[in-house]
């Protein structure tokens, strides 16, 4: 593990009672903990947004080659690329949360 060193006032910041009594690399996960489902939830919201939209799921989108059934419009390119960003988020995203929550403290990504 390395050494970090922090401003007075973010140590300040982190000694407020939202934390609690907690260290400061477990109040960070809690911060990491917090950005990763804030993120994993707004790709979920994409995802479900454009599940009902098409009426089908992303792999499904892909497999019959929805893009170029609608003639490559822009709305349904810019809804794929989106779509896609948001499956792969979601991944990432529960991908870390498990890192995270396991104790992975080592910054390495093994998965």
């Amino acid at each position: 593990m390395s050494a970090i060193e922090l401003s007075e006032q973010l140590v300040s910041l982190l000694e407020e009672p939202l934390f609690g009594q907690q260290d400061i690399e477990s109040q960070i996960r809690l911060l990491l903990e917090a950005e990763y489902l804030r993120r994993l939830s707004r790709y979920r919201r994409v995802d479900h947004t454009l599940s009902l939209k098409y009426g089908m799921s992303f792999d499904e989108f892909v497999q019959r080659r929805v893009v170029r059934e609608r003639g490559y419009s822009w709305e349904v390119e810019s809804d794929a690329m989106d779509w896609e960003t948001a499956v792969g988020g979601i991944i990432t995203m529960e991908r870390k949360l498990r890192l995270l929550r396991a104790g992975a403290g080592d910054g390495e990504d093994h998965g």
